[in-house]
């Protein structure tokens, strides 16, 4: 939980709370499993297995118990839990990542890493987070690349990797964990027949050794690609100071560390935020800021990225004074309070995947022998972190002179663009590949041709799934669970939706507020609004007064625009900003009186936060790309098939990320700012709004009086603004006699939503010329809303086409890292792959996708696999916060969902093969493509094609 990097601070911890799903409502269930689970004792054998721990963990509301497997050593961990969504995992192996020319490498030599590393070394903050943690721990497996370094790979034998898999991918070398309420038993008995019982123990030797700390500070600098979104490319240094910490099994000295270098790091009131960020040295926090605990020994790192190179002893200076500041006056009471305030609220918080977020949270430090029992009381560490504070107030600033001041184990990492650092590293591959085919002999390179041909037929045959288990498509639950909502009218004629959850003592709230008289010159600045909304000040309250008082008083407060598309009309959407927080019910009134504030009175006046948080954002979007170019290319790709595209491209696609970059590179950004209370006099207003809450049935009365006093509280127009788009239509929210929704006489949810009942979609096919090695294609097609029967046909053939066709065609044959296709709520079928080394091809197997589906080659056991693929997410566990979201966000009651879900259930082969020739073949609908990469000297002389 506490162990995260980056400027989240908290991010592990969010990541956990993530999981608290529930707890009261477990408490007002049952415990059984709790109580099954407590009945075993040290020493009890099971199938193989032996008890040797059985503790409960009241705060998480679950039993642990652990077991070693007495044949191989394995070990197996169960979080028993009053939850359905169970989990199995094998959790780890604990793999000695030596360097690749060992025998023992871990690398697996196939195309698709090969390209996936290669995708991953084009982003610059993963190659310098990479250095970073091969520098400051180079002594054993933390110095070198763990995925495998792309020229490293070619390095890799068949042999090596053998007896790499035989000695570490073992049993005697795995950790088990379950989570839920499941019977155990059945668990250990499958286990143990079925896998563990045909090997014996073998002692794998992987422990790692501990780092041999240095006696004095290190530097280092290494070189990356260019990036072409730099808002100054003068400033493309990245520099940062990094410390080595203690054993991360020392769980209440990580705990520690991780809240103190929150408290360094999170917020523009932390002394490096106030030192670094407001220096206007550089655009962003360097990568992996704050404490990092997924190695054996713990590190923290703090530095700026952005920056000009002569600028790097400077930000290192920044960093030592800031250090000597905090030993010397150590942190405000209110910081500390506000800190542990958030973690109170991230223990309550609840979402679907606890399971899942426990064993990302232990892993690190069970597969280091620590205790997970232990770092799950997080009871005991949170009382024992107060009690040291109580008794010596001095405490923190204590660590930060050990393990910062006085810290020799000191890394000061620089990395600074090179223009030809692309084609260098294309070089080394191709002289090391050339090196290698020279060496083959006659009668290798025969063989290895033989072996290629013999893969490509392997790869073209259909895999046998008979021996998996499996279930069938009768096993699916036929109706959809009610979800109870009201909807009254408060203030006047606005909606609030209330849905009684069990949501722990928390509140949820969230606004929905239309864009429809917005003028079409801002449109394009609301994403940024959303961004520095909450972040600029409000009231009497100056930037870091409010955040201080969110910290303290919510568990977070956030607007974000939204393009939501109609249920029956592909050219019908609705534009607006969906503002959202939570906070414990102590605290509504407070959460609600700051929203009134940023309603009321924001403040646009702080020119100088103001150009900070424009370049965070600027610089957080062009980070985001090596990661999420397979989303901007479908986002461009659709822009011109609906009405709605074109929003979409403008709130979140290319076009948002060269705006961004456009305003951070200006002088002077008043004309910016001055926008700013443009749009609030359109948007922040009770005129065209609906409200929705989730709290406990008990806390329901109070919300309500806080909710109206809010909207009370806020503005109105004297007169109704005109809509900007010529056609709008109101849309009331059906409900159904399913009993989704009780809507008193009058006070249903009207959506007002923009038409273009003349629109024509066109192709267009772009290419974004990249500084990367690898590719990004999205091909997307108009097909049908998603009331359509259609729609439900086109969802399965998207699953069946990802399957079992583009799965092999562009991962396996292609060499990309991904590919599949999906269709999206508003009705866009798009066809993508990942890091990939192809373009044409590409788009030509999205082709062969297209005529393999019309061609009806697939057996109903292959469409029963894409429904039950399509069904794990239609049926995805909802979590109490955002129960009756569908409804309140897009008009979906629980019977048009039900409806849909008929549809899903009735879909057949001649369907199938129905959609597949009615929208997918050329000239049936409108097709428009996307491409994220290096320059392609094909595309480059192809006039249809658009180069950006």
């Amino acid at each position: 939980m506490w162990r995260c990097g980056g400027r989240r601070g908290l991010g592990v911890l969010r990541r956990l709370s993530g999981g608290h799903a529930h707890h009261r409502a477990w408490r007002w269930n049952s415990n059984r499993a709790c109580e099954r689970a407590l009945q075993y004792k040290l020493g009890d054998k099971i199938h193989g297995f032996t008890v040797n721990q059985v503790t409960s963990v009241p705060e998480l509301f679950l039993t642990a118990v652990k077991l070693i497997h007495d044949d191989t050593g394995a070990r197996y961990l169960h979080l028993a839990r009053e939850d359905t969504n169970n989990l199995f995992r094998q959790e780890g192996w604990r793999l000695e990542h030596e360097n690749p020319r060992d025998p023992q490498t871990p690398l697996v030599f196939k195309g698709v890493v090969f390209n996936e590393m290669k995708g991953a070394f084009t982003d610059n903050e993963r190659i310098f987070s990479q250095h970073l943690q091969n520098r400051l721990l180079p002594d054993h497996t933390y110095s070198v690349v763990s995925g495998g370094d792309p020229l490293c790979i070619l390095e890799l034998t068949w042999e090596q990797l053998k007896q790499f898999h035989a000695t570490h991918y073992h049993p005697s070398n795995a950790r088990f964990f379950t989570y839920g309420n499941f019977p155990l038993e059945q668990h250990l008995k499958q286990i143990h027949e079925e896998a563990l019982s045909k090997f014996q123990k073998i002692e794998p030797s992987t422990a790692v050794p501990a780092q041999t700390p240095w006696d004095k500070p290190r530097e280092f600098q290494i070189t990356c690609g260019p990036d072409s979104f730099a808002t100054d490319p003068s400033k493309q240094t990245t520099v940062s100071v990094s410390f080595l910490l203690p054993d991360i099994t020392d769980t209440f000295e990580a705990f520690t560390l991780s809240l103190l270098s929150s408290l360094l790091t999170s917020g523009p009131n932390s002394p490096f935020y106030k030192a670094l960020i407001e220096s206007g040295l550089g655009t962003d926090f360097s990568p992996d800021v704050g404490y990092n605990g997924y190695t054996r020994e713990a590190y923290f790192s703090v530095g700026l990225q952005g920056i000009a190179e002569k600028d790097i002893e400077t930000v290192r200076s920044l960093v030592d004074r800031t250090i000597d500041e905090v030993v010397e006056k150590g942190f405000e009471d209110d910081r500390i309070e506000a800190l542990l305030h958030k973690i109170e609220i991230q223990m309550k918080h609840q979402s679907t995947s606890f399971g899942l977020m426990l064993t990302s949270y232990i892993a690190s430090c069970w597969n280091h022998d620590g205790d997970p029992v232990e770092l799950l009381k997080l009871g005991n560490q949170l009382a024992k972190f107060r009690q040291c504070l109580q008794e010596n107030p001095k405490f923190l600033q204590e660590k930060v002179k050990q393990y910062f001041k006085n810290n020799q184990h000191k890394l000061t990492l620089s990395m600074r663009p090179d223009d030809k650092y692309h084609e260098k590293q294309a070089q080394v591959e191709a002289t090391k590949l050339k090196q290698k085919v020279e060496a083959l002999s006659p009668g290798d390179r025969q063989q290895i041709y033989e072996k290629g041909l013999e893969l490509r037929t392997q790869q073209s045959k259909p895999q046998d799934a008979s021996c998996l288990p499996a279930l069938k498509v009768s096993d699916i639950e036929p109706t959809i669970p009610v979800t109870e909502l009201d909807v009254v009218l408060t203030a006047g004629d606005i909606p609030v939706q209330y849905c009684a959850q069990p949501t722990n003592g928390m509140v949820y709230f969230r606004a929905f507020s239309s864009l429809n008289t917005l003028p079409e010159e801002l449109r394009p600045y609301v994403p940024l609004f959303c961004s520095v909304l909450t972040k600029l000040g409000c009231g009497l309250l100056d930037y870091r007064e409010q955040a201080q008082q969110i910290e303290l008083k919510t568990g977070g407060m956030s607007a974000s625009p939204h393009v939501l598309p109609d249920d029956s009309h592909m050219d019908t959407y609705e534009q607006g900003v969906l503002f959202s927080s939570l906070c414990l019910d102590r605290n509504l009134p407070d959460m609600m009186h700051l929203w009134s504030e940023i309603f009321n009175n924001p403040c646009f006046e702080e020119e100088e936060h103001f150009k900070v948080l424009v370049k965070m954002t600027a610089q957080e979007l062009t980070n985001a790309i090596p990661d999420s170019g397979h989303l901007y290319a479908s986002i461009r790709a659709g822009r011109t098939l609906t009405p709605a595209g074109d929003l979409q491209e403008t709130f979140s696609g290319m076009d948002q990320v060269q705006l961004m970059k456009r305003i951070a590179e200006m002088t002077d950004i008043k004309p910016i700012l001055r926008k700013l209370p443009r749009i609030k006099k359109h948007l922040l207003n009770g005129d065209n709004m609906r409200c929705s809450v989730n709290a406990t049935p008990q806390q329901m009365s109070q919300t309500e009086k806080a909710v109206e006093d809010f909207l009370r509280s806020i503005g109105r127009s004297k007169k109704e603004r005109r809509p900007v788009r010529p056609h709008t239509v109101e849309k009331p929210v059906p409900s159904s006699s399913g009993g989704d929704a009780h809507v008193p006489h009058g006070s249903q949810i009207i959506r007002k939503l923009v038409t273009e009942p003349t629109f024509k979609p066109w192709q267009m096919k772009t290419h974004f010329l990249m500084p990367f090695p690898v590719n990004y294609v999205g091909e997307c097609i108009r097909t049908v809303p998603y009331m359509d029967p259609d729609h439900a046909s086109l969802k399965i053939l998207a699953r069946l086409m990802t399957a079992k066709f583009l799965h092999t065609e562009i991962r396996e044959k292609g060499g990309a890292y991904g590919g599949g296709a999906k269709l999206s709520h508003n009705g866009i079928f798009s066809l993508y792959s990942y890091r990939d080394p192809n373009t044409i091809e590409t788009l030509q197997s999205f082709g062969k996708a297209v005529d393999w589906a019309k061609s009806g080659k697939f057996t109903q056991q292959d469409i029963d696999e894409a429904k039950l693929s399509v069904f794990s997410t239609v049926d995805a566990p909802i979590a109490p916060s955002d129960k009756g979201m569908d409804y309140f966000l897009y008009g979906l009651s629980d019977g048009m969902k039900q409806a849909h879900r008929e549809q899903l259930f009735a879909v057949s082969h001649d369907k199938l093969l129905a959609v597949s020739n009615r929208y997918l073949g050329t000239g049936k609908s409108t097709h428009s493509l996307a491409i994220l990469g290096p320059e392609n000297p094909k595309i480059a002389k192809d006039p249809s094609w658009t180069i950006r």
